[in-house]
């Protein structure tokens, strides 16, 4: 009995809470780690919370840093954080080539083309306390009695917050740590700016270094990869990924469709809404044009086909369709910028060159191409196209014309479009964007995006929400 009494045995006690865990929350709850660095490196991104409890310098005593920064003597930070100097973002060594990946994530806010968009914080307009995106209604009386019906599980930016919330981000940085490094590298590292706000951000711009091996996955498989679209759908947000070149940053000639890209209509089904009889005809119209969009239909026989259905209409009514024209958000403040910035830009329609040479002049279009219609000598239209259709094909060999007449290097060419018939078109360009595509088109296009205002394509250049507004002032 006495051995079980010994001061030994007193002394053990259970093991403190304390030594099981850090002091801090981040550290013990976040989902994404990155991997540990080993004790010699020194990162200027590197941070030690606990500075009692891991160091990542040889234990000495603590004083203000004197003298030249080394690995021995790294600069010291009196509130208890270690800075050291690496140069993951730094220009190459010489002989070397950089490899970083940037990835655009652009939350779709208000969008109401985009499923479960719900406003950010900040745009909320409401005096309820009750905080924005917590609650369906600030109204008890029509504050719904059973939860919504929902087919998809709740998105998560419905739990976090209606923005680029660091959760969104932290999920971002481990989808990618999934994929594998190129040979040789054992780390990575990132980088974040938030374009818009610090606070809600709605465009975050994240820089990886080095981007995923290219022999496991290339840039256009990994834009397609299955992992992106989920995250796209459960953060409600697009993601645009680029290398990061100079190219990136200076485009020079930027491509557009006109009908669902410039503007919200069909030209052409606005054409077959003016034709009374027979009464089925514009829906018949409107259904061979969603079908050719879709890429279920070739899209020269398709066009002709639906000409033909307006034979008789009176040439007038181009002029008349002007004012009923709906120009899609954002386009004239998108062009201003592009002027400003010296960026030439140019309409490749597959609709009507009457419309086409208008719009162009308004918006002030550098170049400006569709099809012509065969009018006879009474000013009705004959139902027959004149000349080559401005097809697939056609949108193809005419931006490269452009860019060989402006002097200007493929890589610096965007192109914006929505349907199949613009698929070439933007994989051609040095960038293609799908603008409220169609879902083929927004498979095969490097980027897309689904907001509600075309201003959005200036941050996939890395410009600030600052700089937007300067432009386009």
């Amino acid at each position: 009995m006495a051995a079980d009494d010994s001061p030994s045995k007193q002394t053990s006690g259970r093991p403190q809470l304390s030594s099981m865990r850090t002091s801090s929350y981040l550290k013990e709850h976040q989902q994404y780690r990155p991997p540990k660095h080993p004790d010699s490196h020194f990162g200027i991104d590197t941070v030690v919370e606990d500075f009692q409890g891991s160091r990542i310098s040889p234990p000495k005593s603590f004083s203000p840093f004197n003298g030249v920064p080394s690995k021995d003597e790294p600069p010291r930070i009196l509130e208890g954080a270690s800075h050291g100097f690496t140069h993951p973002n730094c220009a190459p060594s010489r002989g070397t080539r950089s490899d970083r990946l940037v990835a655009t994530l652009i939350y779709k806010s208000t969008s109401t083309r985009a499923a479960h968009a719900t406003p950010s914080p900040r745009l909320a307009s409401s005096n309820s306390d009750i905080p924005a995106n917590l609650a369906p209604t600030t109204n008890i009386e029509s504050f719904p009695l059973e939860p919504p019906a929902a087919a998809d599980p709740e998105p998560l930016d419905h739990l976090y917050g209606s923005y680029i919330s660091p959760l969104c981000i932290t999920s971002f940085l481990h989808l990618m740590s999934t994929f594998p490094l190129p040979q040789g590298v054992n780390e990575t590292t990132s980088s974040h700016r938030c374009l818009d706000d610090p606070e809600h951000p709605l465009v975050v711009e994240l820089t990886l270094s080095p981007a995923p091996s290219p022999n496991y996955l290339s840039l256009a498989d990994l834009r397609k990869h299955e992992l992106i679209y989920r995250f796209e759908r459960e953060w409600n947000v697009d993601v645009a990924l680029q290398h990061d070149i100079l190219w990136r940053r200076h485009p020079r000639l930027v491509v557009f469709d006109m009908d669902s890209t410039l503007i919200t209509q069909e030209v052409i089904d606005l054409l077959a809404a003016a034709v009374t009889h027979p009464p089925d005809l514009a829906a018949k119209v409107a259904d061979i044009t969603h079908r050719a969009m879709l890429g279920e239909l070739e899209f020269d026989a398709a066009f002709r086909e639906r000409v033909s259905l307006l034979k008789g209409l009176p040439a007038t009514i181009f002029e008349q369709l002007r004012s009923i024209l709906n120009i899609t958000k954002g386009v004239p403040e998108l062009l201003t910028a592009f002027k400003r910035l010296g960026i030439k830009t140019a309409v490749l329609s597959g609709g009507f060159l009457p419309l086409t040479s208008w719009l162009a002049g308004e918006l002030g279009i550098d170049y400006a191409y569709a099809n012509e219609v065969v009018i006879d000598d009474s000013g009705r239209l004959t139902g027959e196209v004149k000349g080559r259709i401005v097809g697939m094909e056609r949108k193809q060999e005419l931006l490269l014309e452009i860019a060989k007449r402006e002097g200007i290097a493929i890589e610096q060419v965007v192109a914006v479009g929505d349907g199949a018939n613009d698929l070439l078109m933007l994989d051609t360009a040095g960038l293609g964007v799908a603008w409220h595509a169609k879902p083929r088109v927004q498979l095969e296009a490097n980027a897309r995006l689904n907001g509600e205002s075309l201003v959005e394509l200036l941050y996939l250049f890395g410009l600030t929400s600052e700089e937007v507004d300067l432009l386009t002032a």
